[in-house]
Formats: C-alpha cells, structure tokens, sequence
C-alpha cells in the first residue's frame, strides 16, 4: 500500500494505492482526508476485490 498527498484539478487529495509484487497497480482511491477510516475503508476494498496476495 502506498500514500502520497496529489494535486487534482487543483485540489490537494491524498492517494491511496494498493500495488502487487511486481508493481502493477491493483486499485486506488483519492480521499480528501487522511483519516485511520480513509484508510481502513480503501484496505478492506482492495483485500476484497483482489484476494489477500
């Protein structure tokens, strides 16, 4: 998993991404607040769309 604070159309969000072994990219959301709820929510998804690796 991975965190960075972006510009979007201006607009500071954070960027929560969920990669594999290899780099590729998984899956991601941009939230606009870095909370333990953003987190656990973007966590639980990632897990249950793409299985626990």
């Amino acid at each position: 998993m991975d965190e960075t604070y972006i510009k979007v159309k201006g607009v500071w969000t954070y960027l929560y991404r969920a990669v594999d072994q290899y780099g590729k990219t998984l899956d991601f959301m941009l939230s606009e607040h870095r909370d333990e709820a953003a987190a656990t929510d973007f966590f639980v998804r990632a897990i249950t769309n793409n299985g626990w690796l």
